[in-house]
């Protein structure tokens, strides 16, 4: 074909475009989605081996319009894996103290499913001293002193709602729309709709704390049936952020570059062969990775923070923690990452050991957050970025008002069994009301009886902030529309602002 047809061709394709959304497009173009990707590679890299046609599709992790204006452009949240106990942080409960000790009434039990209470337990009183904080007088522990200093920032979820009582598909559902596998998460849909105002960065990262990652592994970051550009990209507070960073002894940035065009002209070749979309995203990782390894050695040094802002935050230079992870999800959103998502291991309160306990464990835990995330929100709100910038805070699931007995003797140590019917959570920032409480449990923490939420409606919530209506922010796979929310989810507009 000629290079006058080739021309006209284009031109009617770029007008064509220039009359349909950017869904339809997804849906109508040749080379679909994995034609998008091609469009991210090469911003500012060698070109050569693609079509003009190619070049000049769509960059996927460019920035995209939302459905409408958001008020927030990015979202920190705060995944506390294990399941803190709202019952000795936020849901004050003085009725289930007079109940301390008593075997626990039947109808408590009476065809309830628990992960590992067995027989009769006894009740379990608060294991911690709460009083009403800030002029919107919301309870907080004395567990988080720090945070009690701020409670005239957030917004509390006392009624939160899930289905599943295992931490690995509790996990899932709360982070991808569905307690099994092979769903994108929610930051992979955020980035999928928004793109990243920082080519040089993910759109999608990652910090892991506590020693361990999540039970529902990297599943839980990872992008599913969307292409696997927009998927999490872990990185690490020890040492290199990302493993292999550097260049390895004799190979500079020119030999880099010219490694990556060589491997590419491979993959160029293959994607003609088959127009397999992944190729593409797999070239779109290499062009990434080198971007990455000039910009995210700067964005993820804190040791050049001033000194009150490690005060601030106690964070430690050098070592794997909660409190430095915070810092870097500040200084990520700052450089435009879009989602933020940080996961601290070592929630999981049975009591069947010290670590595991009340008494001890969940206090140091508590202690190694309060400081960290008050002052994310402190320092966000001076910088002018709290009101854009969504902060999530929760776990999978909540606890039981009951001590647990696992095998039927109580536990060695304090400790409360998972418990899906009533659970806390709370938001701050990004267009969310400050000061405000939404939903109320029973007199024990047991039933959620007013103001009930689920986990979609968290996410529902969140993609609204973010300018997304849930519902008709979908993807096609396998022959339907697929969605975050699936066929659930309502807006949590009480708390909206």
């Amino acid at each position: 074909m000629s290079k006058y047809n080739d021309r006209i061709i284009q031109e009617a394709q770029s007008k064509k475009l220039e009359q349909v959304t950017r869904r339809h497009f997804l849906n109508d173009c040749v080379y679909g989605l994995g034609g998008l990707a091609l469009g991210s590679l090469f911003n500012s890299c060698s070109t050569s081996g693609i079509s003009e046609a190619q070049q000049n599709v769509i960059n996927p992790l460019a920035p995209h319009a939302p459905h409408f204006l958001g008020k927030a452009k990015s979202v920190i949240y705060l995944h506390m894996a294990g399941a803190p106990s709202q019952l000795e942080l936020f849901d004050y409960k003085p009725e289930l103290m007079k109940l301390n000790g008593q075997d626990c009434p039947p109808s408590l039990l009476e065809g309830k499913k628990f992960a590992f209470i067995r027989g009769v337990p006894k009740m379990l009183g608060p294991l911690a001293n709460f009083k009403q904080r800030g002029q919107s007088g919301a309870w907080i522990s004395d567990h988080l002193p720090h945070l009690s200093t701020v409670a005239d920032e957030i917004s509390f979820l006392k009624a939160v709602q899930t289905d599943q009582f295992n931490h690995g598909p509790a996990q899932l559902l709360m982070h991808t729309g569905s307690a099994r596998l092979g769903r994108p998460s929610m930051g992979s849909w955020v980035t999928y709709g928004l793109g990243t105002v920082n080519s040089n960065l993910p759109g999608f990262v990652v910090l892991t704390s506590g020693g361990r990652s999540p039970d529902a592994g990297k599943s839980i970051w990872g992008s599913g049936f969307l292409p696997s550009v927009y998927q999490g990209v872990q990185c690490r507070s020890e040492g290199d952020p990302i493993l292999f960073l550097n260049d390895p002894d004799g190979i500079n940035r020119d030999i880099r570059r010219a490694s990556i065009d060589a491997i590419n002209e491979v993959n160029k070749t293959s994607y003609e062969e088959y127009k397999d979309p992944e190729i593409l995203s797999r070239i779109a990782q290499y062009e990434m990775a080198y971007k990455m390894q000039i910009a995210v050695p700067d964005v993820m040094n804190i040791n050049d923070e001033p000194a009150y802002i490690h005060q601030l935050y106690g964070t430690k230079p050098g070592q794997e923690c909660f409190a430095n992870n915070v810092l870097l999800a500040r200084k990520l959103v700052e450089n435009g990452v879009r989602f933020v998502q940080l996961f601290d291991w070592g929630w999981d309160t049975h009591g069947t050991g010290e670590d595991g306990s009340l008494e001890y464990g969940f206090i140091n835990k508590c202690r190694s957050i309060d400081k960290p995330i008050t002052a994310l929100l402190l320092d966000l709100k001076q910088r002018g970025l709290l009101e854009e910038t969504l902060v999530v805070w929760g776990g999978e699931f909540g606890r039981t008002p009951m001590q647990e007995n696992r095998d039927g003797n109580p536990n060695a140590f304090k400790g409360r069994d998972h418990h899906s019917d009533a659970f806390t959570m709370w938001m701050a920032g990004g267009g969310i009301k400050s000061g405000y409480t939404h939903g109320e449990t029973d007199e024990i923490g047991y039933n959620a009886i007013d103001g009930k939420v689920s986990t979609f409606d968290i996410q529902a919530t969140i993609l609204n902030q973010l300018g997304f209506n849930h519902e008709t922010f979908t993807y096609n796979f396998q022959g339907r529309p697929f969605r975050l929310t699936d066929v659930s989810g309502n807006v949590i507009n009480e708390i909206i602002s």
